[in-house]
């Protein structure tokens, strides 16, 4: 038995290491030779292929866990459609029909929700942006293909951790934050969303989904001024954003994620619970 894991960098990574730990046989796609051979060193066995290309996959092991995780890379020249919806039926499609659970990892973004309402796995998707869209649109190819049947889709809240922290260089220099102070954020510290889709792999009954988040929504002008309190640096000034445009309409969202159903069948507790333990570890 082995697991297959299309998109092995932040959070993937994080699982592949905890698989390799308990001895499991890792595969991992990317499209480049000099990743291949990072995977290689850490012990995880490399196949290369692309999503936006046709995807063939070498014989391997059996396969009991697909985790889907591609991000998507601008530098590429590719849209995020092409990525996100296209490239995942391309993956799909190359799946040996036996493989177990394929657990998808999506994102909150598929709400879109602007007034600060509590939303959960049962609220309406009303993605406003692009990235929200195409994530929503992903999720609708897997429940239409036959391995829908094995879906395990989390929708994540932001990501962040070491090396990952929403505009710290800004907090930093002291630069004004073009964003809504009193939206809402919601976060998970990369190490929990690792462990959620570890628990998911081991006890979720598919076809399902679950929102993972810490469950701490938090206003932008608390968020921020926390992590400056931690930096040692003046609270950030907050500017209304201007002309609408991806970044603006992302720092004008604002929901409130609620996490209880992950919390009643995944994870009972969390690393890190809410954003002031995640900074301070970060």
């Amino acid at each position: 038995m082995a697991k297959l894991i299309l998109g092995c960098g932040y959070v993937g990574l994080r699982v592949a290491r905890h698989w390799l730990q308990k001895g499991e046989q890792v595969y991992a796609v990317t499209r480049r030779a000099e990743r291949a051979a990072e995977l290689q060193a850490l012990g995880i066995s490399p196949v290369l292929g692309d999503v936006t290309q046709r995807l063939n996959l070498p014989p391997m092991a059996k396969v009991d866990t697909v985790l889907y995780a591609i991000g998507f890379d601008r530098s590429t020249g590719h849209t995020i459609e092409e990525v996100y919806v296209d490239g995942f039926a391309r993956a799909l499609d190359a799946l040996p029909a036996d493989v177990g659970p394929v657990i998808y990892v999506s994102s909150t973004g598929v709400y879109g929700h602007g007034g600060g309402e509590w939303v959960d796995e049962d609220s309406p998707c009303q993605p406003q942006r692009t990235g929200g869209k195409a994530v929503l649109a992903a999720e609708q190819v897997l429940a239409g293909h036959a391995l829908g049947a094995q879906a395990i889709v989390l929708r994540l809240a932001g990501i962040y951790g070491p090396g990952r922290v929403p505009r710290l260089p800004d907090v930093q220099q002291g630069k004004p934050l073009t964003a809504a102070a009193d939206a809402f954020l919601n976060l998970i510290h990369v190490d929990d969303a690792a462990a959620a889709i570890l628990a998911a792999e081991a006890s979720a009954a598919p076809p399902v989904r679950y929102v993972v988040s810490d469950g701490c929504p938090v206003r932008r002008a608390d968020f921020y001024g926390e992590l400056a309190r931690q930096l040692g640096v003046a609270p950030p000034e907050f500017v209304a954003p201007g002309d609408p445009t991806p970044r603006t309409q992302r720092d004008l969202s604002s929901k409130r994620i609620r996490n209880a159903r992950m919390t009643a069948d995944l994870l009972p507790s969390l690393q890190y619970p809410s954003y002031q333990e995640g900074l301070a570890h970060v």
